[in-house]
This record gives C-alpha cells, sequence and structure tokens, in this order.
C-alpha cells in the first residue's frame, strides 16, 4: 500500500483511541499496534518519512488495515497485548527469551512431593516459578528440606496402602528429616501445614515460617522439650542468615517488581526484578527487537505485561523509570528520585547493562547461543558462497601437527548442521610418510580416511576442508581422485596466513569480508581442528609414543633434548648452531654427538 492507496482509506479511520492491524496481500497478521487517535496513528506511517529500515519494510508489505475501537487508551492496550500473544505477528517486538526455566512443583498426590522440574503437565499439580537461576531454585530447596519435614520419597502414600502397612520408614525419617507419613506417623493436615511453610519460603516470606517456628519453640521450651526447642532454634537462625543475605535494601518495601530499559537502535533489553519482602526472589533480562520504531514507553509497557504474566508476580507496584501503561488499573506506578526504590531500581538498569555487554562479548567470541534456524541460515550464506550443490549439512576438516621436528600427527574433525560432532572426530598417526612432509601426510590421511568410509558405505560429506594452501590442498585432491571421489564431494583449502579460500585449479584465492557468517563458521571448523590435533600431539607426546628427531640420536636422552628446544625453540635453530655453541647447553660430548649427527661430512 502507498500513500496514494492510503489517502482512499484514511477517512474511514475514526479519531478514536483503538487498535490497529495491518496484513499482507496473503492476509497474514504483519502487526498489531494501539493508539489514543487510530487516524493520527496509523497515518504517520504513510505521511512521515521512516528512517528506519523495517518500518520501511512494513509500510511496504501493507496490503489492507483493520481496526477496533475501544473506549479508552487502557483498554487499547489491553487488546493489544492480548492479540500480540496469540497472533505473534513477525513484526511486533520480540522477546527473545526460549529458555525453558525451573519450576518448583507441588504434586498432586497424598502427602505432595516439593521438586524442581521444567516440565509443566497439566495434571492438577501447583507449580512455583518460572526461576530465572537453576542455583536460586536448589538453595530455596536446600533451605526447605533443613528445616520442614517434608518427604522425599516416590511412594504411592495412598490411605489404602498405609492402612495395609506396605511401607517402613527410611533412613531420612531417623535423622529427622520426614515425619514417617508412609507409616501413618503424621497426619495429612500436618504435612500440609509443613507444605504451607515451603510455599511461604518459595515466594520469599520467610518472616510467616520464622514466627511459626518461634511459636512452635516457645510451645517446646514451655513443655521442658528443649533438645526439641534447640533444634528449632536453629532452624530459625538459618532462616534469619537466609533473609540477611538476600534481603537488598530493608524488609520494609513488600513486595514490587521493578523494570528497567536499555535502547540500542534495533534492540533493545529489559530487566525485570521480583521484589517480596524487600528480597530479590527473581530477576532476568530478555532481548526485544524492534520492528516498528516502538518507543523505549511502549517496549516497556508490553514486556512489562508479558513478564508480570509469566514469572507469576503478585505484587502490586511496579518501579519503571518511566511512565508506563499497565494491564491492572489498579496496579501502583512509582518512578522514585531518590531512595531505597531508586537503589532497586539502578539495580536493574546495571544488570541490563551487563547483560547487554556479555551479549556483545560472546558474539564476537562466536559464543552466541545460536537456535537451529540460525544455524540453517549460516550454512545457507556458506552453500551461496561458495556455490554448492547442495546444503553443507556434513563439514570435515583436516590438519596435520607437527612441533619441534617431531614426527607427525594428523587430526580432523567433523561439524553437522553447523555443529560440532565430535563422536566423528579422528586422529590419525602418519604411517607411510617418512620424516616431515606436510603434503604426503595430508595426502596420506585424506586417502585413508574416504577409503575407509567407502568401505563402510558410510555418508560422504559434502564440503572438505584442508587446512593449508595450494599444496596441500593439491595433496588431497590426488587422494579424491584416486578413490573416485570427484564430483561427490567440494574441496576447499584454507590458506593459514591470509585465511583466503582456495578452491583446485583456481589461481586467485575467494576472499570472503571478515565478519561474514560463513567465513566466521569456517574459521571456527579451522580453529576447532587444532585445538584437536594439538590436544592430541601432547597426549602421544606425553605417552612417549613419538620422540622428536634429537631424542632419536643414540646417545641423547628427554632430559637434554627437551632444555635444547627450550632454549633454541626448534630442531631447525638447533641444526645451524656450532658444535662451541652446544657445549655450553648440553656438554662436550654430548654436543659432539648432536653436531656430527646433523652434520656427517664435517
Amino acid at each position: 500500500m502507498n500513500k496514494a492507496e492510503f489517502q482512499d482509506i484514511a477517512q474511514s479511520l475514526p479519531h478514536a483511541p483503538g487498535c490497529y492491524k495491518y496484513f499482507n496481500a496473503q492476509n497474514e497478521l504483519l502487526y498489531v499496534g494501539k493508539a489514543k487517535d487510530l487516524r493520527k496513528r496509523v497515518s504517520s506511517y504513510f505521511n512521515k518519512t521512516v528512517d528506519n529500515y523495517k518500518t520501511r519494510r512494513l509500510v511496504s508489505l501493507i496490503h489492507h488495515i483493520e481496526f477496533t475501537v475501544t473506549d479508552n487508551e487502557h483498554d487499547a492496550f489491553l487488546l493489544e497485548n492480548s492479540l500480540i500473544k496469540h497472533f505473534q505477528p513477525r513484526f511486533n517486538i520480540d522477546l527473545k527469551d526460549d529458555k525453558s526455566y525451573p519450576y518448583i512443583v507441588i504434586k498432586k498426590e497424598p502427602f505432595p512431593r516439593v521438586f524442581i522440574t521444567r516440565s509443566v503437565i497439566r495434571d492438577g499439580s501447583e507449580y512455583i516459578g518460572p526461576f530465572t537461576s537453576v542455583a536460586r531454585v536448589r538453595e530455596l530447596l536446600q533451605i526447605i528440606r533443613n528445616n520442614i519435614p517434608l518427604r522425599t520419597c516416590n511412594l504411592s502414600l495412598t490411605p489404602a496402602n498405609i492402612a495395609k502397612g506396605k511401607f517402613k520408614v527410611c533412613l531420612e525419617y531417623h535423622l529427622g528429616n520426614c515425619k514417617g507419613p508412609c507409616e501413618g506417623l503424621q497426619t495429612e493436615a500436618d504435612y500440609a501445614q509443613g507444605l504451607q511453610q515451603a510455599r511461604h519460603i518459595l515466594k520469599g516470606n520467610t518472616g510467616e515460617v520464622i514466627r511459626y517456628l518461634k511459636q512452635e519453640m516457645m510451645g517446646f521450651a514451655a513443655e521442658m522439650k528443649f533438645e526439641k526447642a534447640e533444634i528449632l532454634r536453629q532452624k530459625i537462625e538459618s532462616l534469619l542468615q537466609y533473609q540477611s543475605k538476600s534481603t537488598v535494601v530493608n524488609t520494609h518495601l513488600g513486595n514490587a517488581d521493578v523494570a528497567s530499559i536499555l535502547s540500542d537502535d534495533d534492540v533493545a533489553f529489559v530487566n525485570f526484578m521480583i521484589v517480596s519482602n524487600g528480597s530479590i526472589i527473581s530477576a532476568n533480562t530478555v532481548q526485544i527487537e524492534k520492528h516498528a520504531n516502538e518507543s523505549d514507553e511502549e517496549i516497556l509497557s508490553i514486556a512489562i505485561a508479558r513478564l508480570h504474566d509469566r514469572f507469576q508476580s503478585t505484587a502490586t507496584e511496579i518501579i519503571v523509570p518511566m511512565n508506563v501503561q499497565v494491564t491492572d488499573t489498579n496496579f501502583k506506578i512509582t518512578i522514585p528520585k531518590s531512595g531505597d526504590k531508586k537503589k532497586l531500581l539502578d539495580m536493574s538498569l546495571r544488570n541490563a547493562q551487563i547483560f547487554r555487554e556479555d551479549l556483545r562479548r560472546k558474539k564476537s567470541l562466536l559464543l552466541k547461543e545460536k537456535t537451529d534456524e540460525d544455524f540453517k541460515k549460516i550454512l545457507e550464506s556458506l552453500q551461496k558462497v561458495l556455490h554448492l550443490s547442495s546444503l553443507p549439512i556434513h563439514v570435515e576438516c583436516f590438519d596435520n601437527s607437527n612441533f619441534q621436528g617431531a614426527f607427525p600427527v594428523a587430526a580432523m574433525v567433523c561439524f553437522k548442521n553447523g555443529q560440532p560432532d565430535k563422536k566423528n572426530y579422528r586422529h590419525f598417526h602418519i604411517k607411510t610418510v617418512e620424516g616431515i612432509n606436510d603434503f604426503a601426510s595430508m595426502s596420506e590421511i585424506v586417502y585413508r580416511r574416504y577409503k575407509r568410509l567407502l568401505d563402510e558405505n558410510a555418508p560422504l560429506p559434502q564440503l572438505v576442508i584442508i587446512d593449508g594452501g595450494k599444496g596441500q590442498l593439491g595433496a588431497a585432491l590426488s587422494s579424491i581422485q584416486q578413490l573416485n571421489l570427484l564430483g561427490k564431494m567440494t574441496l576447499i583449502g584454507l590458506a593459514k596466513r591470509e585465511e583466503s579460500i582456495f578452491f583446485p585449479g583456481d589461481k586467485e584465492p575467494l576472499q570472503l569480508p571478515f565478519d561474514h557468517p560463513a567465513h566466521l563458521l569456517i574459521r571456527q571448523i579451522r580453529d576447532e581442528v587444532h585445538r584437536f590435533g594439538i590436544t592430541f600431539h601432547r597426549q602421544t607426546r606425553s605417552k612417549g609414543t613419538i620422540k622428536n628427531e634429537l631424542e632419536s640420536i643414540p646417545g641423547i636422552g628427554e632430559k637434554t633434548a627437551s632444555e635444547l628446544l627450550k632454549i633454541f625453540r626448534s630442531i631447525n635453530n638447533i641444526k645451524q648452531l656450532t658444535e662451541r655453541e652446544l657445549t655450553r647447553v648440553a656438554g662436550a660430548s654430548k654436543a659432539r654427538i648432536i653436531f656430527h649427527f646433523f652434520h656427517p661430512d664435517k
């Protein structure tokens, strides 16, 4: 839809609050938005010059527009939030947060168990969470088990089974960690009371549990049961220590959500914290992609609505840096300028900043977590730049490893779907080559690898990378020709210094941009084969399965050889030394042996 076409329908848009929906020619919902004035808001997409590429792209795809009028702007916000959740339009902001968060489940069963899970099953059980940290969940469970006697077994404690005497108490009962419901030594009402205390701890309300334990402790003390009272005193002390460790500012803050936003050109980062009784019980930062030039207020409003619902927060106050819309009109919005709440807001923003910097660092180090779709796009870009006939799902890379005159070994790594397939990594001892000859060694290992795959009728890779220049590539190609595999796989060489890509027979190499996704993947594979090869070389060296050239000289042991290599760095350097220079390190007799070994004519 262009500007002229929009003018034909502009008059049909009312000056009223509501939601608008953009559809493409295939009737796919592209975007959902809200507005205080529908005509003004929608007209802004077509009448203003838009700098943002994604917004220009959205406008170019719009085929028709639908809208829904609401009574007020707040109702429009609720409707927008509901539509985005249901339809998930591709141009609306996207919370990049596909983790499987841990929950604590209180199982629906007689004498319910309490344990950690990542799967929410609709079986009537109670799920508390999600939590953003597994360590936090384990800590909470440990606090519960240390202070509240709940069962940890998976026995079916139905009334009929207990009445039949099917079960006997275990060690947990004798240690005081369980009250023995399996033998009918604990009633369901008493067990339910313990469960309620566990719920208080899980929701950050340790004060209720401490008050309950204090009452029990005073009761035991009044009955002169001082040993039991002491056990409860220790439990109260551990809960107080946990409470003091978790408290951020003070316990008088009550319950609140805290949200802050850090915005870049195309992406925003929202940190969301849940505070219960002055303690942060949950904190999470999400990445949000901007698609239609949304303001920070709009992004933060939608993020709060989703995250408040996702993390099942019960707070009725939200601490934010700017005025936002919320789903509940009874929700209190606080924009602090100083004090404890401002400290919480500053802490939230600092966490968002740390998340952004960590994401940038991981991206630069190729450590960013990728989805299957991300890997597929990278492989498609690799297929395109290398002009491969099929997607390179299976890639193998070879490298020779020889250091300081050692007899050579070699390594091969395998990547499938863009990721390391370590069970198919292989290392090789060179068997047919005398001395150090990189070209002959490469020819041998490539031949051995694919001869074996052919014999086993195993699938061949679509792409083979040879770590080295034209010489190593030519040597590998000769083996491929011997096996009649030309045309069945693509062979490329990667020059070590310039990181140029060579094809067999080409005079000029292919030079990809340094940050090209295909280049980054090839470098990652090359670095992995280096790591694997060096590790194998060190292992075999430490086992004494190979010796450097010095140790093969009669009368020269490992100690002398190591000392010479430590000082002179390589066999080639040692070969250039005079007998006098060798004497300073190895002594006269050994220096004479080494010198005459390398220079028999002298």
